[in-house]
């Protein structure tokens, strides 16, 4: 089993949800969150860029403060690792600073609290 941790920008977590479910992977928990990466936003422009504004997303200056983020967090089996990456990078994916990023670490169990079912029949299995 794995944990796929996702960090997207805000207005992409339906198309994100979409695709997952689509791809059959349904069960996931979000957070709201703040945070910056590498790059380096101007939060007087971000408002423009978010609404997909090109103009705003090449403009984009220098700033050291955070952004509002989701984080995605996926339980899988193995076998879907590479499926749910691949899902949330073809739907995040636009080659601009701030896409996001995708953390992969491993998970030692899962337990369902209703069941008490452990591994991976707790887990999507598409």
């Amino acid at each position: 089993m794995k944990e796929v941790i996702a960090v997207i920008r805000m207005n992409m977590m339906n198309k994100t949800k979409r695709a997952l479910a689509d791809a059959g992977i349904s069960s996931m928990t979000a957070r709201d969150a703040l945070g910056r990466g590498k790059g380096i936003i101007d939060l007087k422009l971000l408002k423009g860029a978010e609404k997909g504004y090109e103009e705003a997303i090449a403009q984009l200056g220098q700033s050291n403060r955070l952004i509002p983020k989701r984080i995605l967090f996926v339980a899988v089996p193995e076998k879907l690792v590479e499926k749910t990456v691949k899902t949330i990078m073809k739907v995040n994916h636009t080659g601009k600073s701030g896409d996001g990023i995708i953390f992969v670490t491993p998970l030692l169990d899962a337990v369902s609290v209703r069941t008490g079912e452990h591994g991976n029949r707790v887990l999507d299995d598409a």
